[in-house]
């Protein structure tokens, strides 16, 4: 029985051009980028090119582009790296209650360091209300983090008309986009964020990379303490090759966006008929017409996520019960809690399932084949 890949939500399978783009990275260009020599310049020289690439996907200026280690760093930078520098204008922080850990436990930490932070509750279709963000602004108000798409629902979030309501007010905008980079045309200045953050491996490049937009003008905090790289901001000896493969990345998501983005939609509306049609009991979590096309979370009453994943797994089904920090846990979604309440049955009996580069019309359709059978006998007493 081959195995089949729904879970890209979690992480994806390097492009395969990715990984030949790497290839002379880690041969020939092992100069140190800070070094002056020739070896240095090379590396140097691939690293401003990547950082242009990137610039041009989201509207911005290489300037505006620091390196990271991935989207956990970057969420990190512009939450805790932010609220440290603009301490003397205030101590208030807005946030969303459905966040990535990288967000939640961010804001957690800095609520210890004496930080006033604002959960913003979602309705049930998963989306934060503009209003009361607005309405929880004070003078005091420092920075506002809102991520651009759930991870675990794929709900897409009002970030333009956020950006609008804080275009005169004093807070950092900032939004962890690592879901929407790819899928969805991306300009910063459009959205009137600050800040937004990145992850290569969500978009078929390598782990351990990412990137931080910080519009001119911005201050953040370093997080590390060491050297001078990507101007003062984050400090270490720049992921050279991993820089290259995710600008390959990058450069392939931007030229086929559209294409995919019509792929995945069609596979994930083949996965739903197939399950419609064979009378499977499920429900979507969220409004289908406010999620992205690659992520499509399911309510399947009268069972439970163990049980779910255990089945799925030993049939050749990779899916998820929500976030890959979390994959390995038994604890109700935090995301599904916010927005239906912590004692609804949904939060313990939905899965995610993501769909991407290793996916195919007939792989998506054996999927759903597979999971019927699953539910079906899970739900058949």
């Amino acid at each position: 029985m081959k195995p089949i890949y729904l879970d890209h939500a979690a992480t994806t399978p390097v492009h395969p051009e990715v990984i030949q783009a790497m290839i002379p990275a880690l041969e020939d260009i092992y100069g140190n980028p800070s070094s002056v020599h020739h070896f240095g310049r090379k590396a140097r020289q691939l690293l401003d090119q990547a950082r242009t690439v990137m610039a041009k996907s989201i509207h911005a200026t290489e300037k505006d582009i620091i390196f990271t280690s991935g989207g956990t760093e970057a969420d990190n930078i512009a939450l805790i790296g932010s609220a440290m520098v603009n301490k003397d204008k205030g101590n208030h922080i807005i946030t969303t209650t459905i966040e990535h850990h990288a967000t939640l436990h961010a804001a957690e930490y800095l609520e210890k360091q004496g930080f006033k932070v604002t959960y913003l509750p979602v309705n049930e279709e998963g989306q934060v209300s503009v209003k009361q963000l607005e309405a929880a602004l004070t003078d005091d108000t420092i920075v506002v983090s809102v991520m651009y798409v759930n991870n675990e629902t794929g709900v897409i979030q009002p970030i333009k008309e956020i950006g609008a309501v804080l275009k005169e007010h004093q807070a950092y905008f900032h939004t962890d986009a690592v879901q929407a980079y790819g899928t969805l045309d991306i300009d910063v200045k459009e959205l009137g964020v600050d800040l937004l953050s990145v992850s290569s491996h969500k978009i078929n490049g390598p782990k351990g990379i990412g990137f931080l937009y910080a519009r001119e003008g911005i201050k953040v905090q370093s997080l590390l303490h060491g050297g001078q790289q990507e101007r003062k901001r984050r400090p270490g000896t720049e992921h050279v090759a991993g820089i290259k493969g995710f600008q390959h990345a990058v450069e392939i998501a931007v030229k086929e966006r559209q294409e995919k983005v019509n792929t995945y939609r069609n596979y994930k509306q083949l996965f739903i008929d197939h399950l419609e049609k064979a009378g499977v009991n499920f429900a979507v979590n969220g409004n289908l017409e406010k999620i992205v096309p690659t992520i499509i979370n399911l309510s399947f009453p009268g069972t439970n996520v163990e049980a779910l994943l255990t089945n799925f797994d030993l049939s050749g089904i990779a899916a998820s019960s929500g976030s890959a920090c979390t994959a390995g846990s038994v604890e109700p979604s935090h995301v599904l809690s916010a927005m239906y309440g912590s004692e609804d049955r949904r939060t313990v009996n939905s899965i995610r399932f993501s769909f991407g580069l290793a996916n195919t019309e007939e792989n998506v359709v054996e999927a759903a084949e597979r999971v019927t059978k699953i539910v079906k006998r899970l739900t058949k007493h």
